[in-house]
């Protein structure tokens, strides 16, 4: 355990409020699936998964995930292409191949044993200051504060922080705070009762204040203000950019590339394309992305979809076009692989979610289109 223990010289007020949040949490906790088992492997999925994702939207993955990977062994033994798979839908794809990652050196380098350090943690590929804390407390028991949004909107607005805690200075301020608080021998149960108070009740808009156990001691509700906290630094707008992609299809097949491993959605298949350029046309732009990622020069046809999608630090619109090949072979000279798949087969690959809603498209309204065209060219 790396803490040096609970600071001296707690007050009646400190200990009253961490025993009121627990008297609460008692009552009122979550029936989470990974709150039914100790297992660091089990508590370790959900908190990657739960990294900027709703509970709801997680649980279903959680339990398909763990019912495919259902020990560490077998994560690590399983070929990323699967695990990658078995995430599509869920977003934030790095954290699938970090967690592929770390399942394989755990077992090379310490036969499946978990570490039981921050430090040994943190080590680990996708594993930060706020996991690590939390896996310790929960599944180790460790005295170890951990922090999430929902914990820390609950603590800026019981001490009406004026800080903003997503920067460096004002987050050491409030996990001092926050660690003031800690119950010895009950961190587990201490920071999983302040996410489920954030989650609750101390919500981000119109908090239940008159429900909160913590109501009393709470400055930003004594201020009249609780949606004042926590602090925040006026939000940049988002970049927005034009992307295109190709919709190639060969008898009966279309063509698909895998992204490069390392990178934004890195191992993912998709249909083949890439950003428009100053001063390029659509279609300019999806015959340079074709000869520069796979080595063929493309004839682009009508255009089938546009479709938009907001990531965390950009907006873009994909339009998707039908393409020709009029030479060249497809070969991975920008990407990791190509393949020519039938539309029926094309659900055994993970795509991001905007390719996604193309396959959905090819299923529903464009396979009986290409088929029509392949056809039609067997016959000429």
């Amino acid at each position: 355990m790396e803490r040096e223990g609970k600071p001296s010289g707690i007050s009646e007020v400190e200990r009253a409020i961490a025993e009121a949040l627990l008297r609460w949490y008692e009552t009122h906790r979550r029936d989470l699936p990974w709150r039914r088992r100790r297992d660091p492997y089990a508590i370790w999925i959900a908190e990657v998964m739960l990294q900027q994702t709703r509970v709801e939207t997680v649980i279903p993955y959680y339990e398909r995930f763990l019912a495919r990977f259902p020990t560490l062994q077998d994560l690590a033994a399983a070929p990323l292409e699967e695990v990658l798979k078995a995430w599509e839908g869920l977003g934030y794809y790095a954290r699938a191949r970090h967690l592929h990652e770390a399942a394989r050196r755990l077992m090379e380098e310490r036969g499946g044993e978990f570490p039981r350090t921050l430090a040994e943690w943190r080590r680990l590929p996708g594993v930060g200051p706020y996991m690590a804390a939390a896996i310790l407390s929960i599944a180790f028991g460790q005295d170890i504060v951990a922090l999430d949004g929902n914990a820390i909107r609950v603590l800026a607005r019981l001490f009406a922080f004026d800080q903003d805690p997503r920067r460096p200075a004002g987050r050491r301020q409030l996990q001092q705070r926050a660690e003031r608080l800690l119950p010895s021998g009950q961190a587990g149960a201490f920071n999983q009762a302040l996410m489920d108070l954030g989650a609750t009740l101390c919500t981000p808009k119109s908090p239940r204040c008159p429900e909160c156990p913590l109501r009393a001691f709470c400055a930003a509700y004594a201020q009249g203000n609780p949606e004042a906290f926590p602090v925040r630094a006026p939000r940049r707008m988002l970049p927005h950019y034009d992307v295109t992609a190709g919709v190639i299809e060969a008898d009966g097949r279309v063509l698909i590339a895998q992204r490069p491993l390392q990178g934004m959605l890195g191992g993912l298949w998709e249909f083949p394309g890439g950003k428009v350029e100053p001063g390029e046309s659509l279609e300019e732009c999806l015959q340079r992305e074709l000869r520069e990622e796979l080595g063929i020069e493309v004839e682009v046809g009508e255009p089938l979809l546009t479709l938009r999608h907001t990531y965390t630090h950009m907006r873009i619109t994909l339009h998707v076009f039908r393409c020709r090949i009029r030479s060249g072979t497809p070969q991975p000279i920008g990407c990791a692989d190509v393949r020519w798949v039938p539309i029926a087969e094309l659900d055994r690959y993970a795509f991001p979610r905007t390719d996604q809603r193309i396959v959905e498209w090819l299923r529903q309204e464009g396979s009986s289109s290409l088929t029509r065209q392949t056809t039609g060219r067997s016959r000429t």
